[in-house]
């Protein structure tokens, strides 16, 4: 008996911490992506005795779910551009599986430290230009927007399958100094990319049977409160909020990736 409640206290327990990190990973994913950044390892850290697949597989169920809040929050007051974001989300959906499929057979540890150098030019830039992403300029015609938009979101897609952490403050960046968007219209249409690419890896890792669903679906719920939140905030903050808070995030991501080199 004693052991039934010990360890009914130790599932409780880790259920209560999954929770509140996503909870969190929501609030942060809702305003300049990268939530991931948080959630993954946390979960990580309090399921040791799970194999990694399967922690992968039930992060995306909250991940999926808090987004799509999100850009249900976003799409009340932002205008989205349907051709561009159509074109992106595609490219993206498409990528993301064959990135997930590719996962075991490309070294990704040859790729972090090209990201690394990128997040570091990519905070500098942004910390010194003051107005990178306040406000939104469009140079290009919405044909080459489209080709853009396509490209790019083969390119993160297939990095989201592959490795993850940070994609959504990767296509924050895209939709700003690529497709010339402001950050709260480059957030929203972002999150609806970014939704694709959590349903392809989603549908990958469900069909190999690595999802843990006693965990996911609470995560779920509070990964929504977070993104609830957090889209709320952003909207209400506006564009030097959200800067702000992408560098903050930015930084996190460098943190993280040169923690992962140095240690690997």
């Amino acid at each position: 008996m004693n052991a039934f409640i010990n360890s009914f206290s130790e599932v409780g327990l880790e259920l209560i911490l999954l929770c509140i990190a996503a909870f969190a990973a929501g609030f942060i994913d809702a305003i300049v992506g990268g939530g991931g950044l948080l959630q993954t390892p946390a979960t990580l850290l309090i399921l040791p005795h799970y194999p990694v697949a399967s922690i992968f597989g039930t992060v995306k169920i909250p991940s999926l779910a808090g987004t799509t809040v999100a850009a249900y929050k976003y799409s009340k007051q932002v205008k989205f551009n349907y051709k561009v974001l159509t074109a992106c989300v595609i490219a993206a959906f498409c990528a993301s599986l064959l990135g997930a499929y590719c996962v075991s057979m490309i070294n990704n540890e040859v790729i972090k430290p090209i990201i690394l150098i990128v997040l570091i030019l990519v905070a500098i830039y942004t910390y010194f230009n003051k107005q990178f992403g306040i406000h939104q300029h469009k140079a290009h015609s919405i044909q080459k927007q489209v080709l853009l938009a396509g490209f790019f979101g083969l390119i993160i897609g297939f990095y989201d399958g592959l490795i993850g952490p940070g994609t959504g403050s990767f296509l924050i960046l895209v939709f700003i100094a690529v497709l010339g968007f402001d950050f709260v219209g480059a957030s929203a249409h972002a999150k609806i990319v970014n939704i694709a690419t959590n349903l392809a890896a989603l549908i990958y890792f469900s069909s190999t049977g690595h999802i843990l669903y006693q965990y996911a679906i609470p995560m779920a719920i509070f990964n929504i409160m977070g993104s609830f939140f957090g889209a709320k905030l952003a909207l209400l903050k506006g564009n030097k909020f959200i800067r702000i808070f992408f560098l903050i995030v930015v930084f996190g991501t460098i943190m993280k990736f040169a923690w992962d080199i140095l240690v690997h």
